[in-house]
């Protein structure tokens, strides 16, 4: 793929692993560009543990529409359907 085809990305290797998931190229570019794309490490809170500002700046930075007429059970299903 020619890379002047899709968004820049800083995680190259976690970005194709997404779009073989079927991802699109701006979600999956969003994804891998992250700070922490592609680390380890299991340490987040589950989402029940999470505030609903915790869960709902996650659901901004993915660009979830309708996160703000979300309840803290949406948000947790939403930021699951969209993983």
């Amino acid at each position: 793929m020619d890379k002047n085809d899709r968004p820049s990305v800083m995680n190259e290797e976690q970005y194709e692993a997404l779009k073989g998931k079927g991802m699109s190229k701006e979600k999956a570019a969003r994804i891998a560009n992250t700070s922490d794309a592609g680390k380890k490490g299991g340490a987040s809170k589950p989402y029940e543990e999470r505030s609903k500002k915790e869960l709902y700046e996650q659901a901004k930075d993915l660009e979830i529409d309708g996160r703000s007429k979300m309840d803290k059970e949406e948000l947790i299903k939403a930021l699951r359907e969209d993983r």
